[in-house]
């Protein structure tokens, strides 16, 4: 029988291509969606569709319960996707981020349905800033030490598998996810599509990111592989570029001939971020620039070493950056959004 799996989050832009990569190798495919989550790109008839609770742990457990017993079996994988983030209120980070996970890890053993893997998908935010001097890469060695509100909540999940003995976790700590459907950095290629590219600081900044392709296969190949138990990766193309290199790739994939470089000031920057913040909590809806987002784009090194993941579960990326935003920019300009 083909193993079953259930994808949380199915219903965002990783979610989506998450469950894709499920099907594609045969798996059962269960997508945990609420009532009003988007099924755009969730239109295929074998995905198996399932509501839960996160806000009420023992519900959550019937909820499973009764699932288990429908299919007469447990989940083999469960991928943990659901996450926040940006939120009009900052403490809907550790509420989503941290609260739901655990409570479906609660639910999870509750029932007696934990999988044979369990891979949450953590950020490469948990590490705070970087060497911005060397450019020293993130390795396995490193303390945490967040300096946002995200990064914070994502650590608070990370420590709390960690602290349950046995349990099959695979953590992930990916870098930028880019590709179709998504849309932070599509603001950024569509700013360069209008002949600007707005960078911040005058300070060298080193990029990583990893096609949300990539990024799919890897979750399934590091679930299937017998050497990942309760491990930590990071997940990231293994090289970084300039911001120059990216207006670059993406001025070309879009058939631009000039675009202009304009580099804002960190403290303008930071101005902005409150403002628009605050905007955000008027109308009660999350701005892709707050305080915590500008931490991060402040921050100059996004360099990690992936050679814990190449050597436990052959990691790979089939997609360099050039590759992946030719295919992302064609799929923006099929879809009418560039």
């Amino acid at each position: 029988m083909a193993k079953r799996v259930l994808v949380t989050g199915a219903g965002g832009f990783i979610g989506g291509f998450i469950v894709a990569e499920s099907l594609r190798r045969g798996y059962e495919t269960w997508a945990a969606v609420r009532a009003t989550t988007s099924r755009e790109f969730l239109q295929d008839e074998r995905i198996k569709f399932i509501e839960l609770d996160y806000t009420d742990t023992e519900a959550l457990c019937g909820q499973i319960k009764e699932s288990v017993a429908e299919m007469g079996g447990r989940w083999d994988y469960v991928v943990h996707n659901l996450g926040a983030t940006k939120c009009v209120n900052f403490l809907d980070f550790n509420r989503v981020n941290y609260e739901y996970m655990r409570s479906l890890v609660d639910a999870l053993r509750d029932a007696d349905a934990v999988p044979d893997a369990f891979l949450m998908m953590s950020s490469l935010s948990v590490m705070g800033l970087g060497d911005e001097t060397g450019y020293t890469p993130f390795n396995g060695k490193n303390i945490p030490m967040p300096d946002t509100r995200y990064g914070v909540s994502k650590l608070k999940a990370e420590t709390y598998l960690q602290s349950i003995s046995d349990f099959p976790y695979v953590i992930f700590r990916a870098t930028g996810v880019y590709g179709p459907h998504e849309r932070d950095y599509y603001m950024m290629i569509r700013s360069i599509n209008m002949g600007f590219d707005f960078g911040v600081g005058f300070k060298k900044q080193l990029l990583t990111f990893i096609y949300v392709k990539d990024l799919a296969c890897a979750i399934f190949d590091a679930m299937e592989s017998n050497a990942t138990r309760r491990k930590v990766y990071f997940i990231s193309e293994p090289r970084g570029y300039t911001q120059s290199e990216f207006r670059a790739i993406v001025k070309n994939a879009l058939g631009k001939r000039f675009v202009l470089p304009i580099c804002c000031p960190v403290w303008v920057l930071y101005a902005v971020s409150i403002v628009a913040e605050f905007i955000g909590k008027l109308t009660l809806k999350p701005s892709t620039l707050n305080r915590d987002k500008f931490k991060i784009m402040k921050q100059r090194n996004w360099a990690c070493d992936v050679s814990d993941a190449e050597r436990d579960f052959n990691f790979k990326p089939r997609y360099s950056l050039e590759k992946g935003i030719k295919e992302a920019v064609e799929w923006y300009k099929q879809a009418g959004w560039l």
